[in-house]
């Protein structure tokens, strides 16, 4: 059964990357006791995580369970009631510029009539340093740079309004590394596309993870198939496990209702339940289920709850 990671031992994890850093680089994220609370209710509780360069993490968890929350406390938008986050050993403030963000889709006007082109370099605005905001070259470079990654470069010319959805999701990516992050964070970026536009984007996360770290809230269970290093499952408070294979049991003590665990032709893995012990009453109990996808293939939604 593969160990839980929590506290100290989460840094076992990356022990890895830090031998290939030469045990000099500090975590790239350094969150320690990080509590956030919204009209007296509390959203994160005591959540401690380090995550080394270099590594990949799938946060998943139920709507309202802090995901989002937890993203943007690690970008410095949201003031922690007590607790810290560290982006390389300083404040999110002095070091945001190290971080690429790709929010969830639905928060994109795609009707703006703007070209891809223009819309990538607004990611490196935080590079322009005066009081005359003109792109450089290198600006310029870096943008048709990110495009070529993200299999866009063609489509430079063409407004947002013009792509398909899958087109305008790479362009936004596109959008978020332009800037040469050293870590990369995305929140649901599969939600709102096709399957084969999600199968697709496993295979840029694969690529991205050789440049970058990545941390990506995600409800896709395929996702962790694609080379993701550790599963924090997340419900408020957080727990943390190698990439192993995933059973319904330890999906469903995250989402606290019942699962369907659907694989799409790859064979799933298995983590251990988070608390309840084996043959819980909620195996079978009433209410709504979850449904997770596991692999690339087939379903007509992806497996997405």
């Amino acid at each position: 059964m593969p160990q839980e990671l929590s506290g100290t031992e989460n840094n076992a994890a990356a022990e890895n990357t830090r031998n290939k850093n030469n045990g000099t680089s500090v975590p790239a994220i350094e969150i320690k006791n990080l509590t956030v609370k919204r009209e007296g209710q509390t959203v994160l509780d005591s959540v401690s995580l380090n995550i080394e360069e270099g590594q990949s993490y799938a946060i998943i968890g139920p709507n309202g369970g802090g995901k989002t929350t937890f993203l943007k406390s690690i970008l410095g938008l949201i003031k922690p009631d007590s607790g810290s986050v560290k982006i390389y050993g300083e404040a999110p403030a002095v070091n945001r510029y190290l971080l690429g963000y790709v929010p969830q889709f639905h928060t994109f006007d795609f009707s703006y009539p703007i070209s891809v082109r223009d819309m990538v370099l607004t990611g490196r605005l935080g590079h322009i340093k005066g009081i005359r905001r003109k792109y450089s070259d290198e600006d310029r470079k870096s943008a048709e740079e990110a495009m070529k990654t993200l299999g866009i470069l063609h489509l430079a010319d063409r407004t947002l309004n013009d792509l398909s959805g899958g087109e305008q999701q790479r362009a936004i990516i596109a959008r978020a590394i332009v800037g040469n992050p050293k870590v990369l964070l995305l929140d649901e970026p599969t939600v709102y596309v096709d399957s084969p536009t999600e199968e697709k984007f496993h295979d840029i996360l694969v690529e991205l993870h050789k440049k970058m770290t990545v941390i990506m809230v995600t409800h896709d269970i395929g996702v962790i198939s694609s080379g993701v290093d550790v599963i924090a499952c997340l419900n408020v408070k957080m727990f943390t496990h190698y990439t192993a294979e995933i059973t319904g049991d330890m999906i469903r003590n995250t989402y606290k209702c019942p699962v369907d665990l659907i694989a799409h032709g790859l064979a799933h893995r298995v983590l251990h339940d988070h608390s309840a012990p084996e043959g819980d009453a909620a195996d079978s109990a009433d209410g709504d289920k979850v449904h997770c996808g596991c692999g690339h293939g087939g379903g007509n939604n992806g497996g997405r709850p």
